[in-house]
């Protein structure tokens, strides 16, 4: 490798290193402001199995072990301070990958990752709001007198964090199907056609990522049916148009010169 080839690498490499570094201090400075109110900010995160709890007649959670509060709280504030820091993490992936992208790039690119940012959060809120209250009422359904229901926070927060990456990555459906119709990877025809094989999968997909019951699977399928939906329509209107056949092609001039 010459000198001019190693110079814009090690370049590239010092960027990488600062914005790397300007993120991290975003994080640390998130995780200290979340850390302030980790409390509320756990007790918002609970709220859905509190109620249910408090329906049930036992509204307390519980720790097994001595430090599980404490490392609990940690986690939460971690990842409450990633959220935070979420518009600086962005700001720095968008400012190091830009300048080596063509304009069409470009224009493509910073949609699509702002958009799954807000798809993510409608994923993640669906699940919170509407499928935590239920999927918590039909679990603690089975606590009867000689069983009492005693969830740990740590537990909790396992829980609760996978459900909630798992509502957040499949409300990206629409957008992944349009940019690949974009690309000309699907068409609509396609999606039509291979509806009734998306739904199994769908149910699939609900039984591997939710609780092993009935309800929860369900209310992540039904979403994903209709995400599919929409994934057509977005197929259809930023879908790949295909190459117009021309057929007025000019005839042949027959005529001879006198």
């Amino acid at each position: 490798m010459n000198e001019e080839n190693k110079s814009p690498f090690t370049e590239h490499l010092g960027e990488l290193r600062d914005r790397l570094v300007r993120s991290f201090i975003a994080v640390g400075i998130g995780f200290i402001c979340a850390y302030l109110f980790k409390e509320k900010i756990f007790e918002f995160l609970t709220a859905p199995l509190v109620e249910a709890m408090g329906n049930a007649g036992n509204a307390k959670m519980i720790f097994t072990g001595l430090p599980e509060a404490f490392f609990t709280y940690l986690k939460v504030s971690f990842l409450a301070g990633i959220i935070i820091a979420s518009p600086v993490l962005f700001y720095e992936f968008w400012m190091f990958v830009s300048p080596g992208l063509y304009r069409t790039e470009k224009k493509y690119l910073l949609p699509v990752v702002v958009l799954s940012f807000f798809f993510f959060i409608a994923g993640a809120s669906f699940g919170y709001f509407v499928v935590f209250p239920q999927g918590f009422k039909f679990f603690l359904g089975f606590a009867n007198d000689n069983i009492q229901a005693m969830p740990s926070m740590k537990e909790y927060l396992g829980f609760a964090s996978k459900m909630l990456l798992a509502f957040g990555l499949v409300f990206e459906l629409p957008l992944v199907i349009t940019f690949m119709a974009r690309m000309g990877l699907v068409t609509v025809d396609f999606l039509k056609k291979n509806r009734k094989y998306a739904i199994l999968i769908f149910f699939v997909v609900g039984a591997v990522l939710t609780p092993p019951d009935v309800v929860t699977q369900i209310m992540m399928a039904v979403p994903l049916m209709a995400l599919y939906e929409v994934s057509i329509i977005g197929a259809k209107i930023f879908g790949k148009k295909a190459p117009v056949k021309d057929d007025d092609t000019p005839a042949e001039d027959t005529s001879q010169k006198g």
